[in-house]
């Protein structure tokens, strides 16, 4: 029964980052361009709500770990942070660098280069604490690709805009 409970817990943690994660790309949703400022204030009126609702629930399991697991987890923190850190300098570097930790997370044969020291660094880690960092590392990655997806759109709004504009002088 404890370990039902935890699990239970876990996900429970992890649906409020799914949530938080949802809420968050509705906000920034090429959608809410299109539609009137009444409806968009409304809309994020709500979102900005029920981001604050889920951000009052606190959820917590605890993993027990000895001071090497400690090390490892702090370290492997560390390596994300740095990366994350230097994202908005070089966007693609930094998505390769996190493909390339994210490489080492997987049981999978990963399409790119794995990060050697950093799967050095996550298989000293807690297994619950290995399965965090791998789903942080997919929630940074989804995270980038809806980016790069928004910056897309806008560049290519923009391109067609001033290609309308051209034809209009022409």
């Amino acid at each position: 029964r404890v370990e039902a409970f935890r699990d239970a817990a876990s996900a429970m943690e992890q649906e409020k980052e799914i949530l938080l994660e949802m809420i968050h790309n509705i906000q920034n949703s090429q959608d809410m361009r299109h539609i009137s400022e009444g409806e968009r204030e409304e809309l994020n009126l709500t979102a900005n709500r029920l981001m604050g609702r889920t951000l009052t629930v606190e959820v917590s399991v605890e993993t027990i770990r000895n001071a090497q697991q400690q090390e490892s987890l702090l370290h492997a923190t560390r390596m994300i942070d740095e990366i994350v850190n230097k994202l908005l300098d070089d966007l693609e570097d930094a998505k390769m660098r996190l493909l390339s930790l994210y490489g080492a997370c997987t049981s999978d044969v990963p399409a790119g280069p794995i990060d050697q020291k950093f799967q050095s660094v996550v298989i000293g880690c807690a297994i619950e604490d290995q399965k965090k960092i791998k789903r942080r590392l997919e929630t940074l990655l989804r995270n980038l690709e809806n980016s790069e997806k928004s910056i897309t759109l806008l560049e290519h709004q923009k391109s067609a805009a001033r290609q309308s504009c051209n034809s209009k002088q022409d």
